[in-house]
């Protein structure tokens, strides 16, 4: 009689193990071998197959053909969706092209080159010219200067304060960048002739004057500096 009911209870059991079972089949699924593997965010692999080991990859700044560079500037540039001005998009172009150009920082260096060109041509001083010019730009200085000697003139030019400094234009081409500003200064311009008299200009009285120079520097070089590659009145 025990052993019926010793049976029963083997048979109950199994029946409700069996039942367990088919309710865990029904709520996770069957695996068929072909699931896709769960994603392993933490021991990812660089393409070499070495771990990450904790390290940041930042993105290679120098990788990639310049166009796409520029492309990417141009890119950031416009995601607003608002239309971007020339020289904006050469701005991001030069930006690409050389990561430590800033234009803040160049802006102030331009005004201090405007300031050592014009003093240095005032003085005559070729030797600084020629450090701050190109070779066009400094003949025409050049001549400007032995013509004014030749005739016993002096200039007197006095820069009483730089008004504004714009960036009108800004481009690549090839590896060097050319950007083009605009100064409004107010100067005190005189010309002397050989007794001291003044024969051009007035040397009481202060004027507005507007230059536009264009700046060029080959952005792979290690000179940081800047060359003034044209002047010109606006039109």
């Amino acid at each position: 009689m025990g052993e019926g009911f010793q049976f029963f209870d083997i048979i109950l059991f199994a029946m409700i193990a069996a039942f367990l079972v088919l309710r865990l089949r029904g709520v996770l699924g069957r695996r068929s071998g072909n699931e896709r593997r769960p994603p392993d965010r933490v021991s990812r692999q660089r393409p070499d197959g070495a771990t990450n080991d904790n390290v940041v990859e930042l993105p290679d700044r120098n990788g990639g053909t310049e166009d796409e560079s520029f492309q990417d500037a141009a890119d950031a540039a416009t995601e607003s969706g608002a239309a971007v001005s020339p020289e904006k998009a050469g701005l991001a172009e030069i930006q690409a092209a050389d990561r430590s150009f800033d234009t803040d920082g160049f802006l102030n260096g331009t005004r201090a080159a405007f300031e050592m060109v014009l003093k240095a041509f005032v003085d005559g001083d070729t030797k600084i010219l020629r450090s701050l010019l190109n070779d066009e730009v400094f003949d025409n200085f050049a001549a400007a200067i032995k013509e004014r000697e030749d005739a016993g003139e002096a200039l007197e030019k006095t820069i009483i304060g730089i008004k504004s400094t714009d960036i009108l234009e800004a481009r690549m081409s090839g590896r060097t960048a050319f950007v083009t500003v605009k100064f409004v200064s107010e100067q005190v311009n005189a010309t002397l002739d050989t007794d001291g008299e003044v024969i051009d200009g007035d040397a009481n009285h202060v004027t507005d004057v507007t230059d536009i120079w264009t700046f060029a520097r080959n952005t792979r070089a290690r000179d940081p500096n800047w060359t003034l590659v044209e002047t010109r009145s606006p039109n």
